[in-house]
């Protein structure tokens, strides 16, 4: 079977296919015939040598935390009738040094039993990968901002996967949705998505105009996918009372906002571990945006798909900052 394996630390040109064993699944772990395997930012940046101070990613390793496709074979003490069954689900982890392939990014991988999660009828394959890590943090962030119907919400990165949903998520709950993104194929994705006002945050005066098109009060609810310097600047667009909820580092890192001057304004601010806790179920949100998108209520933007053997163009996009929502490697002959 075939495999992308990310032979060194660097740019996009470190990803080489190899021809590799086929993997087992050991106990409580099963085989998928991988259909999609979700490209995350993530991902380029293991592969450019970030994180490994918290990620044990070591080349050559397999990249990719998600997949779909179907079983085709299951470990000891694992229920078989999962076997033939559609499945979205995280991999056992992104990768392992010098070992099987058990990364995303190949023809067959392993998952865990407990993570795998049934695709069902009326979505498709590549609709549940993108959903995989997407669909649940979108509710999770979603939730805990409380967002009330006619308050104003700015969403930076709206444009990449979890933007997206939350414009739709906004939009949905009645709130007046401003979406901050860079260039015009992004902004006009948002706005038929139900922005009702588009921001081009490559300008330098970008948050007085989301200033301006409250009438000067600012926003109640500030959603950061972007993170750095740009979520920074999206907390200043936040009205007295507000909230800032900063889930994304498109823009390198994390937003770092003042503490002292939000405490003044009676601004909350949480991180994206300040949403969750260990009694979050994030099967039970995987479940509901599945729920949502069958019924028609969301729509899985999926901006680009690559064979598997054209990985490091998927990568290449994401750094050059050209995808818009989800980028997903498809597999020739794949599950449908």
């Amino acid at each position: 079977m075939r495999a992308v394996y990310a032979t060194a630390f660097g740019g996009p040109d470190v990803l080489e296919m190899r021809e590799v064993p086929e993997p087992v699944p050991a106990a409580g772990e099963v085989l998928v015939d991988v259909g999609a395997a979700d490209v995350m930012f993530l991902d380029t940046r293991l592969r450019s040598g970030w994180g490994t101070d918290f990620f044990a990613v070591e080349p050559p390793y397999v990249p990719g935390g998600a997949i779909g496709g179907v079983v085709t074979a299951v470990g000891p003490d694992v229920d078989s009738s999962w076997i033939g069954r559609r499945v979205s689900t995280a991999t056992v982890r992104s990768g392992i040094a010098g070992g099987l392939p058990i990364g995303g990014y190949a023809e067959k991988s392993l998952a865990k039993a407990e993570t795998l999660t049934a695709i069902p009828e009326g979505v498709t394959l590549d609709q549940a990968v993108a959903l995989i890590h997407d669909g649940r943090t979108a509710l999770a962030v979603f939730d805990r901002a409380a967002v009330e119907s006619g308050e104003w919400v700015l969403i930076t990165a709206a444009a990449g996967g979890l933007g997206t949903l939350l414009t739709q998520l906004a939009r949905n709950a009645g709130a007046k949705v401003i979406a901050a993104a860079r260039g015009t194929a992004k902004l006009e994705l948002v706005e038929r998505l139900g922005a009702s006002v588009l921001v081009d945050y490559s300008e330098p005066d970008w948050v007085d105009k989301v200033r301006a098109a409250t009438g000067g009060s600012g926003v109640h609810v500030v959603l950061d996918g972007a993170g750095g310097e740009l979520g920074g600047a999206a907390a200043e667009a936040l009205a007295d009372g507000g909230r800032f909820i900063g889930y994304g580092s498109a823009a390198g890192d994390f937003a770092t906002v003042d503490t002292e001057a939000a405490q003044r304004r009676s601004i909350t601010v949480l991180g994206l571990f300040d949403i969750t806790s260990d009694s979050t179920d994030w099967p039970a949100l995987a479940e509901r945006a599945l729920t949502e998108v069958a019924a028609g209520r969301l729509e899985v933007v999926i901006g680009q798909t690559f064979p598997l053997e054209q990985a490091d163009r998927a990568h290449a996009a994401i750094d050059a900052r050209t995808a818009i929502g989800r980028t997903l490697l498809s597999n020739t002959n794949r599950p449908k």
